[in-house]
């Protein structure tokens, strides 16, 4: 078949395209990042190799899903990984995402799967030594150390894995391109080339990716869409506690959550989230409130602390953490109007224990009884649970999936719950009190937080 080249310019930052150089990206502003890219195009007429439709019931059956062995994993992937499926995993230098990988790899070995792991960012040694110290260490894992894309793709073309682990795919470089390895058009092709092996040979492909200081995946965003799962590990460098989400899957739900421990042999799942996001003491001190929030199918019980201290700023600040600010600005405005809790003159700080990120609306009245708590330096009964959507008029509004809630609160020892007055329950724990309230204003009062 006869092709024409054709030559356009490339952001190597962003994917942005343009068909002159420019200096200057005009997608994301930066400058000297612009790189020139050949491409073969077929000329006007000519015809390539074309797929024919089929019909929908001769289309065969998904095949069942690949077990990870890691429950956690398991449960954000949501129930195994997917053959013929490309998973991206994301995370800041450091945080694990190896060495999940690479105990991901040992268990999938143990249960009789043949399993690449391909290195281009360390050594045999290294590696080595890093499953000795997780007791990863498995005979019957094959381990290549190689940048070169073409020739993983031959070694996998010969060793057929089930499962193919790329760390990473910024460290992975085609010969037929002349930009540095983790540039746009290396990402791009380097992917497609796994993509491609992935569904040619029936694999499960898994990628860690590396991310910028704004914290998403480094490359053009082309590279997400290209995969069909994208997973971040998130967590604090100097805490144990890390998180496994879910951003993207063509499989599953993206509300599922994975919760490690870091510890000297590796990662641990935590097996009772619960006990580890609510503050261990033993008197209770103002500020505090117990909120039950859902991740996915998982029900968490966390602490919300609160801190409001007097302002010297003409604008008081308004600092969360765990949680979105602009929901707490919310909360505070509700407060001053509809509680009559003066916050004018002062900071209001709100973060959530344990590191956890929580987004949903039920954390909103546990929000506002901590800060009132706060406020009037007036403590909440540590066994009662808050939960409940506040409006813009104060008003507590019901929320979802209640009873599966209430469950884990009774599991955990509380004995009452706040909610609100118009929610409907089919069942309920009878060591659990459950205590209705009108609005936000009611809630105070009923709580003794004036």
């Amino acid at each position: 078949m006869v092709k024409a080249e054709r030559s356009h310019y490339v952001c190597e930052e962003c994917g942005e395209a343009s068909m002159r150089w420019l200096g200057r990206c005009p997608a994301c502003g930066i400058f000297g990042t612009m790189r020139e890219e050949r491409k073969e195009v077929p000329r006007s007429g000519d015809a390539g190799p074309r797929a024919a439709p089929l019909r929908m019931g001769s289309v065969e059956a998904e095949r069942p899903r690949l077990t990870v062995g890691i429950g956690e994993l398991d449960r954000v992937l949501g129930g195994g990984a997917v053959p013929g499926s490309l998973v991206l995993l994301g995370g800041e230098p450091g945080i694990g995402k190896s060495t999940l990988l690479l105990q991901a790899a040992s268990s999938l070995t143990g249960q009789g799967a043949r399993v690449m792991l391909v290195s281009g960012e360390e050594s045999a040694a290294q590696i080595g030594s890093r499953a000795r110290r997780t007791g990863s260490i498995n005979p019957d894992l094959y381990l290549l150390c190689e940048t070169d894309i073409e020739a993983v793709v031959e070694a996998a073309r010969e060793l057929t894995p089930q499962v193919l682990v790329l760390d990473s795919i910024q460290a992975m470089r085609s010969p037929g391109l002349d930009s540095s390895p983790g540039g746009v058009n290396q990402l791009r092709e380097c992917v497609s080339r796994m993509q491609s092996l992935a569904k040619e040979t029936d694999a499960v492909a898994f990628l860690v990716g590396h991310v910028t200081k704004e914290g998403v995946l480094a490359g053009p965003r082309m590279v997400e869409h290209m995969v069909d799962c994208v997973l971040y590990f998130e967590g604090e460098r100097f805490d144990s506690l890390r998180i496994l989400r879910a951003v993207k899957n063509r499989f599953g739900s993206v509300s599922e959550l994975g919760i490690f421990e870091m510890t000297d042999g590796g990662l641990a799942e935590v097996e009772d989230p619960s006990h580890h996001f609510l503050g261990a003491r033993e008197e209770p001190v103002p500020g505090t409130a117990a909120v039950v929030v859902m991740e996915g199918r998982r029900s968490l019980v966390v602490e919300v602390q609160a801190l409001v201290v007097p302002s010297r700023l003409p604008a008081p600040k308004r600092v969360s953490t765990g949680m979105d600010h602009r929901r707490l600005a919310i909360d505070v405005a509700v407060l001053e109007r509809k509680a009559r809790v003066r916050l004018a003159d002062r900071d209001v700080y709100v973060g959530i224990s344990g590191g956890l990120r929580v987004n949903e609306p039920a954390l909103d009245l546990g929000v506002c009884m901590a800060i009132a708590s706060s406020r009037q330096d007036r403590t909440l009964p540590p066994e009662t649970v808050f939960l409940g959507e506040v409006s813009l008029t104060g008003e507590v509004q019901p929320i979802s999936r209640l009873e599966e809630r209430l469950k884990e609160a009774a599991r955990l020892g509380f004995r009452s719950l706040a909610l609100s007055d118009k929610a409907s329950l089919r069942e309920r724990p009878r060591e659990l009190e459950l205590v209705g309230v009108r609005d936000v204003s009611h809630a105070l009062a009923t709580f003794g937080i004036t």
